[in-house]
């Protein structure tokens, strides 16, 4: 496989990731922080990060409005429920570092 068909396909997993998140909404970011260790947010902060490292500035805005299929703070109003106590837990338990 070359570079051209490495990256094509790496695309289209990435594609079909955020279509996945879009389909799940019901799945919480903390959710995902606490099973994975990463959630919509780093998504976006990997996508700024490696949109810089090709010389491209992106906006970490934008970069959310990619990942989460709209603003995120329309996506916040509608789709983001309060975490729970055992939510809030397992994330301080789990809590990646910076």
């Amino acid at each position: 496989m070359d570079k051209a068909q490495t990256d094509a396909i790496e695309a289209a997993v990435f594609r079909r990731l955020l279509a996945h998140l879009d389909d799940r909404k019901d799945v919480q970011n903390i959710d995902l922080m606490n099973l994975a260790g990463f959630c919509r947010n780093c998504l976006s902060k990997w996508y700024v990060t490696a949109a810089g490292d090709e010389g491209v500035g992106v906006d970490y805005e934008a970069a959310r409005e990619r990942v989460y299929g709209m603003p995120y703070s329309q996506w916040k109003a509608e789709f983001q429920a309060e975490a729970s106590a055992d939510q809030l837990a397992g994330f301080a338990k789990n809590k990646p570092e910076e």
